[in-house]
């Protein structure tokens, strides 16, 4: 009876902390969890495009007209940026002779610039065509990864931010590309952290990620093609003010007037 009573005692002190935070002993789980990163896709897809089914996007590819060649595949890869030249260079690592690989010096002579010389006209169509490819869908995933969201949800949790603040970083990651500049994701951090403290120097989480949010409004309307910050104002600012730091779903919100939800 005295061991049974003091199983007890130890099982209800060590829920004590979840019980006083929540009610309950779930734990709250930041963007690597594979829900909450199904989430952080589709909420990109909605402003990405219009669409939460981030998976059809594989195949997507145009030119937006915004100084960065095609953009293209589910996280936007661009001709003119780089990433997209890495992107084909490892699906030619994995599977040589790819129906893309004959685009690669084209790729390497157009990085920086928005031309397509080289890669017209047929380089949409075959995009699309390796989209089926599994291999090439794993190599956009894996790109995607590496290059932004490991990075973005590294610096969120290192700043202690919690699975909104998380999607946040990401978001501004894609859209803004990795680096120090004014205009890129460490610079709008940089810009942000003078204006208030992070959860991990001390600050309130809420008041540091309005502040980011404001710095990155400024940053996108500098440019014509994300001038519209909708992206922040009805839908990462709404979860913003709801509380919803975890990022939990139901979610509701508005990209370009636009509504979506995520139920479950």
């Amino acid at each position: 009876m005295r061991n049974s009573l003091r199983a007890v005692l130890v099982t209800v002190a060590a829920l004590a902390p979840a019980l006083a935070l929540g009610g309950t002993a779930r734990a709250a789980v930041d963007l690597t969890d594979p829900h909450k990163k199904d989430i952080a896709m589709q909420l990109v897809s909605s402003a990405e495009n219009s669409s939460l089914d981030w998976k059809a996007q594989y195949k997507y590819i145009e030119d937006i007209d915004d100084g960065r060649g095609y953009t293209a595949g589910i996280i936007g890869f661009c001709s003119g940026t780089g990433d997209m030249l890495d992107l084909v260079e490892l699906y030619s690592q994995r599977k040589p002779g790819n129906v893309l690989a004959k685009y690669l010096p084209a790729l390497r002579k157009v990085n920086g610039s928005d031309s397509h010389k080289g890669l017209d006209p047929n380089f949409t169509k075959d995009w699309a065509t390796a989209a089926k490819d599994s291999a090439f869908q794993q190599a956009q995933n894996d790109e995607r990864d590496r290059v932004y969201f490991n990075p973005a949800v590294q610096q969120a949790k290192q700043d202690g931010l919690r699975a909104l603040g998380q999607f946040i970083y990401y978001d501004a990651i894609v859209m803004h590309g990795p680096g120090d500049d004014s205009t890129s994701f460490g610079g709008i951090r940089k810009a942000a952290m003078k204006k208030a403290k992070t959860p991990a120097q001390g600050g309130d989480e809420v008041a540091y990620l309005n502040a980011y949010l404001d710095v990155r409004k400024k940053v996108m309307k500098q440019e014509e093609a994300h001038s519209d910050t909708s992206r922040v104002d009805t839908e990462q600012r709404v979860f913003l003010k709801n509380g919803n730091l975890d990022l939990d779903p139901p979610l509701k919100w508005k990209v370009y007037g636009d509504s979506y939800t995520i139920k479950s």
